[in-house]
């Protein structure tokens, strides 16, 4: 979690012939695209010359904390291991690999909210699919019942008014030609 300490155990496993002493751990951050770019370099913590004797095993604890102001994601982890053997200087690199920084002490953070409201609306829309899809299958056909717009009958009093309209004379046009 960013901002708070992690204990990452180191072992170290001395087959050789000489003892080993261990100088420091030391870790750093990187972007996990571009392992050029040092996001934060961890703080290195000495052993006092701590000393592996040969055929034997230890495991030194390294307590780090990435920067409570770090983004949330995924990031490169760096650990390497400085030691000596006959005065001689050695690192070693124990991990490379990525880890997964998460913000703490919020409940619920702005991707959170959007994803769940997001979840409800798609429920919400699901559910009024699913509803039109059952009324328009549990309902039943009505023929509709032919409606009688005006009557059969063409009485020539009816359109007296129409007398001298346009209409009145394209009907009597009509009328001529059937008979």
């Amino acid at each position: 979690m960013a901002g708070e300490e992690t204990e990452l155990l180191v072992g170290m496993k001395n087959d050789g012939e000489l003892p080993i002493t261990i100088i420091a751990i030391r870790a750093s951050v990187h972007l996990p695209f571009d392992h050029k770019l040092l996001v934060q370099n961890l703080s290195a913590q000495g052993f006092n010359n701590a000393t592996v004797p040969t055929s034997a095993q230890a495991t030194f604890p390294y307590i780090f904390a990435v920067s409570k102001f770090l983004q949330p994601g995924s990031f490169d982890l760096v650990g390497t291991i400085v030691y000596e053997i006959d005065q001689h200087p050695y690192q070693s690199t124990f991990h490379n690999g990525t880890i997964e920084v998460v913000d703490s002490g919020v409940f619920l953070s702005m991707e959170s909210v959007f994803l769940i409201t997001l979840g409800i609306a798609l429920l919400v829309l699901f559910g009024l699919w699913v509803n039109g899809q059952i009324q328009n299958l549990s309902k039943k056909t009505k023929r509709a019942s032919k409606v009688e717009v005006g009557t059969g009958t063409r009485d020539a009093s009816m359109d007296e008014w129409l007398e001298g309209t346009s209409l009145g004379k394209s009907q009597s046009q009509k009328s001529k030609k059937k008979k």
